[in-house]
C-alpha cells in the first residue's frame, strides 16, 4: 500500500506546519475529488485557524512536490487526489456532478494494443467519460 500524503509530505524535506499536516490529512481522508473550497471547509472544521487562501497555497505546494494530481471534469473546478492512489478512469455524470471511479480491464489492453500500434510505449493515462445516465 502506498504512503499517505502526510506520510511523503514529512519525508519530502517540505516546510512542515500543523497546517500543512491537517490539510495532508483531510486529503488523506478524501473518498472523493474535493476542490479547494471543499477541501477548505474540511479542514477549516478540523483547525478554524486555517485560510482559503493557506489552502490554494498548500495545494499548489503539494502539487509541484508531486504529492497531488489535479483532475478537471469540466465544470470549471480544479479538483485533487493523491498521485499515489491506485489506477482508476472517471465516468463524470454531467447532470448531476458526481464523479464514478472504475477500472476496465478490456479498456487497460485496448490502450496499450493502440499504443503499441502507433509505435508508442504506454506510461500512463487519464480517461474521463462523460455521460448522462439512462432513463427507462
Amino acid at each position: 500500500m502506498s504512503k499517505s500524503i502526510l506520510e511523503r509530505l514529512e519525508k519530502s524535506g517540505l516546510r512542515m506546519t500543523e497546517q500543512r499536516r491537517t490539510i495532508a490529512r483531510v486529503i488523506d481522508a478524501a473518498e472523493d475529488h474535493p476542490d479547494v473550497e471543499e477541501l477548505h471547509s474540511r479542514a477549516n472544521a478540523r483547525d478554524p485557524r486555517i485560510s482559503l487562501a493557506t489552502v490554494y497555497r498548500t495545494v499548489k505546494l503539494f502539487e509541484e512536490a508531486g504529492l497531488l494530481e489535479r483532475l478537471e471534469f469540466g465544470d470549471g473546478r480544479a479538483r485533487f487526489e493523491d498521485s499515489q492512489r491506485a489506477h482508476h478512469d472517471h465516468l463524470i455524470d454531467m447532470d448531476t456532478g458526481e464523479v464514478i471511479e472504475f477500472c476496465d480491464p478490456e479498456i487497460e489492453v485496448l490502450q496499450e494494443r493502440i499504443a503499441r500500434r502507433l509505435g508508442y510505449r504506454l506510461e500512463g493515462h487519464r480517461l474521463e467519460l462523460l455521460g448522462r445516465r439512462i432513463r427507462p
